[in-house]
């Protein structure tokens, strides 16, 4: 159970952490916060890291995927409740499904931008007790109760503005998920734990109708339809799940009852550069960052075999990774896989070769998946300072999933069986990210070496970590 009181050293420690922002870093993984060890006299050798580290996954990781699996089972669930009868129960005509459908996605991320673009961040940096570990199952209850009630709609209204509530509470999940980690991991271990985390979605995307089909069962059962108990139990669980949660997840490393004293010190020691709040100025291309998660979240398909392979890759290529210290190589090389993807559908759409079509959908999500963590790790790997990092992974996350609300009406019926103009555009929006990639790699080479050339002149240690990321000491990931 997570500890509420924070521990007297973690106070002693903050106030060292803004000195260490200004380390230049070796190595390839240009972040900051990889690099404590090194500036630091404080000898650690009797901790065993990889010890260390195993706790942490055993501890953190499960928690967090269950819940982004549990959270992204009831955004999709609609979709199964349709096939069970909700369009037809409700009665809804036109467009008002797809409406109910993606009306959730902007309203969600706008919230998001919104909690951790002002309100978290406050929080999260200043590092009070239960600031996120209680935040996120309080989150979870919340959507939990409001997928619950759905199942009680009536109508086309009430079922839209369901859905709107909905977004309103998954907002914070993923953003939330996603920055937590990267205060309890180094860049450098990064991607393997938001590719662990972000996986869980494949499993749901692989099992979901699966269950969907087994509670449609239940049809009849208190006088309702069956797409409502979808609803129902779903939302029960999430809400069942939540409440273990307030028991399971911890808050911050300093509060974490599950290490020795010594390893917890080790643990803030690795990451007293990601204590500091750091700059609050402009985040250096986050359009771009933006650009790169639309390009490659706004494509799904409920097929187990697809997501299965899908999230063996993302770990897999997320542990190479992070063992290279490179992020934009895997993103590129995946997102490229997503275009020829995209490219083998259009090219063999409606000319009889079903198998085919399937192969190159099957190219494309492999590509997404990798992809996705990989540019969650960059963007967080490259923004120095907990507030700024905070705000800009809410920025890119919120930006970026406005493709969902987009890519449900891609696929359009009336453009079946070639759907070209669905392949199409996902070609576009890939294409898009690719072009974003190459600019970001660029640019922050570019940026390098002109600091490379310039050094850290005549400012102190103090003024270059007040800097954050803009500090000509600090040198971006590649």
């Amino acid at each position: 159970m997570a500890l509420d009181n924070k521990p007297p050293e973690s106070q002693k420690l903050q106030g060292a952490a803004d000195s260490m922002l200004a380390t230049k870093p070796e190595g390839n993984e240009s972040s900051v916060d990889d690099q404590a060890d090194i500036s630091s006299e404080e000898d650690f050798s009797d901790v065993d890291e990889k010890k260390v580290l195993r706790k942490m996954d055993l501890r953190l990781i499960p928690m967090l995927a269950l819940l982004y699996l549990l959270s992204f089972l009831d955004r999709g669930n609609i979709g199964n409740a349709r096939i069970e009868g909700l369009e037809k129960d409700l009665n809804l005509r036109g467009s008002q499904y797809n409406w109910c459908y993606s009306f959730q996605y902007p309203i969600e991320e706008t919230e998001a931008i919104n909690l951790y673009g002002r309100i978290s961040p406050l929080h999260l940096c200043s590092r009070g007790a239960n600031a996120s570990g209680q935040d996120l199952p309080s989150i979870m209850i919340a959507w939990g109760t409001v997928m619950t009630l759905m199942g009680l709609v009536k109508n086309y209204k009430g079922l839209l503005i369901a859905r709107i509530f909905l977004g309103v509470a998954e907002a914070g999940l993923y953003p939330g998920c996603a920055y937590y980690i990267t205060m309890w991991y180094c860049s450098k271990e990064g991607q393997l734990r938001q590719a662990l985390f972000f996986s869980a979605a494949s499993i749901a995307g692989a099992f979901s109708g699966l269950l969907a089909f087994a509670i449609a069962k239940m049809h009849g059962v208190g006088g309702l339809e069956g797409w409502r108990w979808i609803f129902i139990l779903e939302g029960l669980a999430t809400v069942l799940v939540a409440i273990m949660a307030f028991f399971t997840i911890y808050d911050f490393p300093e509060t974490a009852s599950f290490f020795t004293e010594r390893e917890r010190a080790f643990v803030i020691h690795r990451l007293k550069p990601k204590l500091s709040s750091g700059i609050r100025g402009r985040n250096r291309n986050l359009l771009e960052y933006s650009l790169i998660n639309a390009s490659v979240l706004g494509y799904r398909l409920p097929a187990v075999p697809v997501y299965c392979t899908a999230a063996i890759i993302a770990i897999g290529s997320a542990w190479v990774a992070d063992k290279r210290g490179q992020r934009s190589p895997f993103i590129l090389f995946y997102m490229s896989c997503m275009a020829i993807g995209f490219i083998i559908c259009i090219a063999s759409a409606g000319r009889g070769l079903p198998g085919v079509v399937y192969a190159g959908v099957f190219i494309a999500v492999c590509g997404l998946y990798p992809a996705f963590p990989g540019n969650i790790t960059w963007l967080s790997s490259n923004l120095a300072g907990s507030y700024k990092r905070a705000t800009g992974m809410a920025i890119q996350i919120g930006i970026g999933n406005l493709s969902g609300a987009m890519a449900s009406n891609f696929y359009r019926p009336g453009d079946a069986p070639k759907y070209y103009t669905g392949h199409g555009l996902q070609l576009a929006f890939v294409t898009t990210g690719i072009i974003s990639v190459l600019i970001l790699r660029f640019s922050y080479q570019r940026i390098n070496k002109k600091r490379d050339l310039e050094g850290t002149g005549d400012l102190s240690e103090q003024q270059l970590a007040d800097m954050g990321d803009k500090s000509p000491g600090f040198r971006y990931s590649l």
